[in-house]
């Protein structure tokens, strides 16, 4: 694989086109539960793939995302875009300590090369530029997105968001100290 760009994205390049080459592909095979204060891992299988509608929904997101100050980056390649991260500015737990790492996705295709870590320390970037203490993060039960949030030194959250965990009731709340 080539050397990917790393830069933060601007309003204006947000748009469904950007992610035209992007492939939000997931075959999941097991997913964590929390049962009786217990993580355990089950099989529950499905396939996401964001379609078209995904799309417009994710650049509305982001766009809110940096119209209240937070930030978005992204990875590019020669054909464009391949990995996103963003980070919310709206402080929140208890002494606003928390902000949210909304969303950090890499194209199916470039997977385990390298860019999630790359893109989760933007997220760190962001995070310590924006005023944080800690990271939050709704995140995917799939084993393998708990795998690589482990990797990123990711734990459990002290606190959890409600609304978030009502938004998402089956991903997994983490923190990460910046």
């Amino acid at each position: 694989m080539e050397e990917a760009v790393y830069r933060e994205v601007t309003c204006e390049e947000l748009t469904p086109v950007l992610f035209r080459h992007f492939n939000r592909y997931q075959d999941v095979k097991k997913c964590w539960r929390k049962e009786k204060g217990k993580w355990v891992l089950r099989d529950i299988a499905f396939v996401e793939q964001w379609q078209e509608k995904d799309y417009e929904y994710l650049v509305k997101c982001l766009q809110n995302t940096l119209k209240t100050g937070g930030a978005v980056g992204a990875a590019f390649d020669r054909e464009g875009l391949i990995g996103f991260v963003s980070v919310e500015n709206e402080p929140f737990g208890t002494g606003c300590r928390y902000l949210q790492l909304s969303s950090i996705h890499v194209s199916y295709e470039y997977r385990g090369c390298g860019l999630g870590r790359k893109l989760f320390e933007m997220a760190i970037a962001f995070g310590r530029r924006l005023g944080g203490d800690k990271l939050y993060i709704s995140a995917h039960s799939a084993e393998e997105s708990q795998a690589f949030y482990k990797k990123m030194q990711c734990t459990e959250a002290q606190e959890y968001n409600q609304k978030l965990v009502e938004a998402e009731p089956c991903d997994c709340q983490l923190e990460y100290i910046l």
